[in-house]
Parts: structure tokens; C-alpha cells; sequence
């Protein structure tokens, strides 16, 4: 069992920043892979990165490739999204999710964290 419990969320402009981070309680947090998706108004979940259990593999969608760094702290058991150059198409509620490596499906994910871009 994993709980994950998101924030860091808000109202920024285009062009700002913000962080986002996971917080993950359950299984040891070091043992599995982590990923953030976003979803926005009317529109499917889409993944926006992932990172390996130790840190070292990061993946990212081309639409924020260069924007967004994902980062984990496995001493701390938190996940981070940092998100910079914002952009009014990056508003959507952020979710994070932990793959406990069974498939690739992500098998546990929180309750998610809205950020707002305004143009």
C-alpha cells in the first residue's frame, strides 16, 4: 500500500514558476518508480514525467521537455515537479503516481493539485 498526497499547487502567471511535491507514505518509497500526469478541463489524463526508483532515469513529454524537471528525495520520500516558463496550456489538476513495477501501469496515485497559469 502506498499513500501520496500532493501540494504545491496555485495561481501563476505565464512565464512563472511553481514546485510541486509528493509526499509518499507505505512502501519503502526507494523501491518503486514515480510519475506526474495532469489533466485538464474536458481533456484526458496525460503523463507529463516519470522517475526511477533511485533518480537516475527521468522521462518527460515533449510538451514540457526543457520546462520541467522531475527530481525525487528518497531520504524524505517526497517526489517534486518543478515547473518553470509556465504557459496557459500547462493549467490542469497535477497528479503524482508510484509504479510498484508489476506492469506499466501506475498503480497508486494521490488526490491531486490544481495549478492555474493566467495569460
Amino acid at each position: 500500500q502506498v499513500h501520496l498526497v500532493e501540494s504545491g499547487g496555485g495561481l501563476v502567471q505565464a512565464g512563472g514558476s511553481l514546485r510541486l511535491s509528493c509526499a509518499a507514505s507505505g512502501r519503502t518509497f526507494s523501491s518503486y518508480a514515480m510519475g506526474w500526469f495532469r489533466q485538464a478541463p474536458g481533456k484526458e489524463r496525460e503523463f507529463v514525467a516519470g522517475i526511477g526508483w533511485s533518480g537516475g532515469s527521468t522521462y518527460y513529454a515533449d510538451s514540457v521537455k526543457g520546462r520541467f524537471t522531475i527530481s525525487r528525495d528518497n531520504a524524505k520520500n517526497t517526489l517534486y515537479l518543478q515547473m518553470n516558463s509556465l504557459k496557459p496550456e500547462d493549467t490542469a489538476v497535477y497528479y503524482c503516481a508510484a509504479n510498484l513495477g508489476v506492469s506499466r501501469e501506475y498503480d497508486y496515485w494521490g488526490q491531486g493539485t490544481q495549478v492555474t497559469v493566467s495569460s
